[in-house]
């Protein structure tokens, strides 16, 4: 498996592309700008993107999906909570604000624990960890946690948008994301913390909005 994280777009967001070696096929999580970049980057490693994927459906992680899915045909993936916010004239009114064009409906909608498959070797585990948004996800893959607006190196996703809640983002958080192995690498959504990756355990003893 082969991680790429790339910084892209105005609002500081980490976009990740995430292929299999054995087949070349790949998935692009949260793209929100530089979707040549992107594209051209895969088109580097050997990779061809078959999906596209939103951890939740603000328009800074999904204003990259209609220009992407454009340049590969790919499928576009959301949890099914965030469908009304990803199309909603709001954030189409926001895309547009950022240059970009609004994102297309998705070709399906992701359940907790549902399981996307790239390849031969790219299984990803849809984790449902509402609280930033009603439909906010993380996406785990042999050790690796995507964790979008949900957990940041140091930080936590807000919680004062539509939509919002934070009970439900601590609950999260405690059930679905502290109770992994401490070694579960953290790909965050924005780079807003010291690095640019950090480990469950990492977080659970270092972040001050967990400890």
């Amino acid at each position: 498996m082969k991680i790429i994280q790339m910084l892209v777009g105005q609002m500081s967001v980490f976009a990740y592309v995430v292929g299999c070696e054995q087949t070349g096929e790949a998935l692009v999580i949260d793209p929100a700008g530089d979707e040549e970049g992107i594209h051209s980057r895969a088109m580097q490693e050997g990779l061809e993107i078959k999906k596209i994927l939103n951890t939740h459906g603000h328009g800074d992680h999904s204003c990259g999906n209609k220009r992407l899915k454009d340049l590969t045909g790919a499928d576009l993936l959301v949890h099914s909570a965030d469908l009304g916010l990803l199309t909603s004239a709001h954030t189409a009114q926001f895309i547009r604000s950022l240059g970009c064009p609004p994102t297309p409906a998705p070709d399906a909608v992701l359940g907790h624990a549902d399981e996307i498959t790239v390849g031969q070797e790219v299984k990803i585990k849809v984790i449902h960890t509402p609280g930033h948004t009603p439909g906010s996800c993380c996406f785990l893959c042999e050790g690796n946690l995507f964790t979008g607006d949900t957990l940041f190196v140091s930080g936590v996703g807000r919680t004062d948008l539509p939509g919002g809640s934070w009970e439900q983002l601590l609950n999260s958080l405690q059930t679905r994301i502290l109770t992994l192995p401490g070694e579960t690498v953290i790909w965050p959504g924005h780079h807003y913390g010291p690095s640019k990756s950090s480990t469950v355990e990492r977080e659970r003893t270092g972040n001050p909005y967990l400890r």
